[in-house]
C-alpha cells in the first residue's frame, strides 16, 4: 500500500501545479468538435506493492478525437525502462495500453478539466514470475492548461483496477499512473477575435452580437429571408408566408388546423372541419349557425331549428321543421297545414285525421270523435249512452267512457299517485266526514268502470304525536276509505290499505299549512 500512498501524494502535487499554471493561459482554439489531439508525455507509475516493482518514471504517446466539445475518444501507450523484480534477478519492461472515453467539463476561463474512464491492458512480459498480461478498468481526472491556440500542457492521474490479476499475488490489484505532457490539436481553425463565433473577425464584423448559429454575410450580419424575425440558419422553416406568427424555431402555427396560419388567420378559433375562406373564416351557407364542412345538412330552410350536425328537427313528426312549426306538439297522425298546425275542416274542434264525422255542420256539439252528440247530461263530452260515470262534475278530466281520470303518467314514465283532496276525517279518528262521500263516489265510479286497475290506498299523517299512534291512525283511515269504496262496488281484492304515518311528508311539518298537506290519503296505481 506504500505505492498507493505515494501515488495519492503525487496526485495532490499535480493538482496544485494545475492551479498555479492556470493563471497565465488563453482559451484553447483546438479543443473543438471534430478536432484531433496528438501528444507525448512523461509518466510516473506506482504498482501494487505485492508485484515487487519499483515506482518508475517512463513515457508514452497519445491519440484522441473530440466527438464534441464535451466527449472524446482516446488511445495511449505507456513505456517504462527495464527493472528487476524485487528479490529476484528477473528483469521486466512493463507496457500499459489504455482505451477510453474523455468527458470534458464546462471550461473555465483558463483551464479545461476532464474525466477519464475506459479499458487498460498491462503487459509485464514473458519471464517468470511476471509472465502476466492483465485486463482492467481505469478512471482518472486531468486538466489541459492552454499554452497557445492549438497547444496545451496536459496533466492527469488515473487509477487502474484489475479485478483478477494473473500475477502470483492472486486476487485484485490497483495501480496508479500519472502523466504530464504536451498535446497538439489539429482541425478547422476559428477566426481570431470572433466574439459571436460567426467566423467573421470582430474587426470586420458589422454585427458583432449575432446569435450563435445564424447565417451571416461577409460583413457578419444575419439575414431573415422570410421576414419572420428568426435569422437564417436558426430558422427551421425558412419559407414562412409573410405575416404568419412563428415559434422560436421560425415555424408557423395553425392553432385551429384550418390550413390558414396564425397571424394571417382572421378567425383563429374556427372549429375543426369547418370550410374556411382565404382569411381563415368559416362560412354558413344556409344560415343555421352550423359551419359548412361540419354541416351534414347544408341546405336547411331558413328559420328551422337544427341539431349539432346542422340537420333540422321535427319533434312532432308532422314534416314541418321545428322553428317553422307554429304547433310543435301536434299529435302523431294528424294532417297539418304549411305552418304545422292540424287542419279542422268542419271547425268542430276535432282535428282532421281524428274526426270520424268530418262534415259536421258548424255549431253542432260533437263528441271526442267529432260526431254530433246524442245526449250529454253531465257535459263531459261523452254521450250519455256510453257514459259509465254519468254524474261527473263539470270541468273534470274524463276518459273515453266518461269517468274521471285518476292517474296521470309523468314525463319520466312514472304514474303519479292521486291525492284524494276533499276526503277528510273526524279529528284524531278514522271516521270519514260526510263531505268526503262525493269525492269517493267519483273514484268508485272510475274504478268500477275499469276493473283491470289495482290500487294501494296509502294513509299519511303529520308528525304531531307519537310515531306509533300516527301509523295506526293512518292505516285506520286508509282502511276506512277501502271499506267505503267496497260498499260502492269496487272489489276488495283490487285494493290494499297501508298506513305510513309521518314517514313520507310532502311539505314541512313546521307550519300549519305544511302539516295540513301531510295529512292525506293517496291512491297509488299498482302494476
Amino acid at each position: 500500500m506504500g505505492g498507493t500512498r505515494r501515488a495519492m501524494a503525487l496526485a495532490h502535487t499535480a493538482l496544485a501545479a494545475v492551479a498555479l499554471l492556470a493563471g497565465a493561459v488563453l482559451p484553447l482554439d483546438g479543443q473543438r468538435a471534430r478536432h484531433f489531439e496528438i501528444g507525448a508525455f512523461g509518466s510516473y507509475t506506482s504498482y501494487e506493492e505485492a508485484f515487487g516493482l519499483d515506482d518508475k518514471f517512463g513515457g508514452g504517446v497519445r491519440f484522441g478525437y473530440l466527438l464534441s466539445e464535451r466527449f472524446s475518444l482516446e488511445l495511449d501507450a505507456v513505456f517504462q525502462p527495464r527493472q528487476t523484480v524485487s528479490g529476484t534477478s528477473v528483469g521486466v519492461e512493463p507496457l500499459i495500453f489504455d482505451a477510453g472515453v474523455g468527458i470534458n467539463l464546462p471550461p473555465l476561463a483558463r483551464n479545461s478539466f476532464f474525466l477519464l474512464a475506459g479499458y487498460s491492458l498491462l503487459d509485464f512480459g514473458t519471464t517468470a514470475p511476471l509472465e502476466v498480461t492483465d485486463h482492467g478498468l481505469h478512471v482518472g481526472l486531468g486538466d489541459r492548461i492552454l499554452l497557445g491556440e492549438r497547444t496545451a500542457l496536459r496533466l492527469e492521474g488515473r487509477f487502474i483496477y484489475v479485478p483478477s490479476t494473473e500475477a502470483p499475488v492472486g486476487g485484485s490489484a490497483t495501480h496508479f499512473l500519472a502523466t504530464a505532457g504536451i498535446s497538439l490539436f489539429h482541425g478547422e481553425r476559428r477566426p481570431r477575435a470572433d466574439a459571436d463565433q460567426d467566423r467573421v473577425e470582430d474587426r470586420k464584423d458589422a454585427c458583432p452580437d449575432t446569435p450563435l448559429g445564424a447565417t451571416v454575410d461577409a460583413r457578419g450580419c444575419p439575414a431573415d429571408a422570410d421576414g419572420d424575425r428568426v435569422w437564417n440558419g436558426l430558422d427551421q422553416c425558412p419559407d414562412t408566408p409573410a405575416g404568419a406568427s412563428v415559434d422560436i424555431k421560425g415555424c408557423p402555427a395553425d392553432g385551429d388546423a384550418d390550413k390558414v396560419l396564425d397571424g394571417v388567420d382572421q378567425c383563429p378559433d374556427t372549429p375543426r372541419g369547418a370550410t374556411v375562406d382565404v382569411r381563415g373564416c368559416p362560412s354558413d351557407s344556409d344560415g343555421d349557425k352550423v359551419y359548412d364542412g361540419i354541416d351534414v345538412c347544408p341546405e336547411t330552410l331558413a328559420g328551422a331549428v337544427v341539431d349539432a350536425r346542422g340537420c333540422a328537427l321535427d319533434t312532432d313528426g308532422d314534416a314541418v321543421f321545428d322553428g317553422l312549426d307554429r304547433c310543435p306538439d301536434t299529435p302523431a297522425g294528424l294532417a297539418v297545414d304549411a305552418t304545422g298546425c292540424p287542419r279542422d275542416s268542419d271547425r268542430d274542434g276535432v282535428h282532421d285525421g281524428i274526426d270520424q264525422c268530418p262534415g259536421t255542420p258548424a255549431g253542432t256539439p260533437v263528441n271526442p270523435q267529432g260526431c254530433p252528440m246524442v245526449g250529454d247530461a253531465d257535459g263531459d263530452a261523452v254521450e250519455d249512452r256510453r257514459d259509465r260515470c254519468p254524474n261527473t262534475p263539470r270541468n273534470t278530466r274524463v276518459d273515453d267512457v266518461g269517468c274521471p281520470i285518476l292517474f296521470r303518467e309523468e314525463a319520466s314514465g312514472r304514474v303519479a299517485p292521486l291525492v284524494l283532496r276533499g276526503v277528510t276525517f273526524q279529528t284524531g279518528r278514522s271516521a270519514l266526514t260526510t263531505t268526503s262521500y262525493a269525492v269517493l263516489d267519483q273514484v268508485a265510479g272510475s274504478l268500477v268502470a275499469h276493473p283491470e286497475v289495482r290500487i294501494e290506498i296509502a294513509g299519511h299523517t303529520d308528525n304531531t304525536g307519537s310515531v306509533a299512534v300516527n301509523r295506526r291512525l293512518s292505516l285506520a283511515r286508509a282502511a276506512a276509505v277501502r271499506a267505503y269504496l267496497a260498499r260502492r262496488g269496487v272489489r276488495p281484492d283490487r285494493m290494499v290499505a297501508r298506513g305510513y304515518g309521518p314517514a313520507r311528508p310532502v311539505a314541512t311539518n313546521g307550519t300549519a299549512a305544511g302539516r295540513a298537506q301531510n295529512r292525506r290519503v293517496e291512491l297509488v296505481k299498482l302494476p
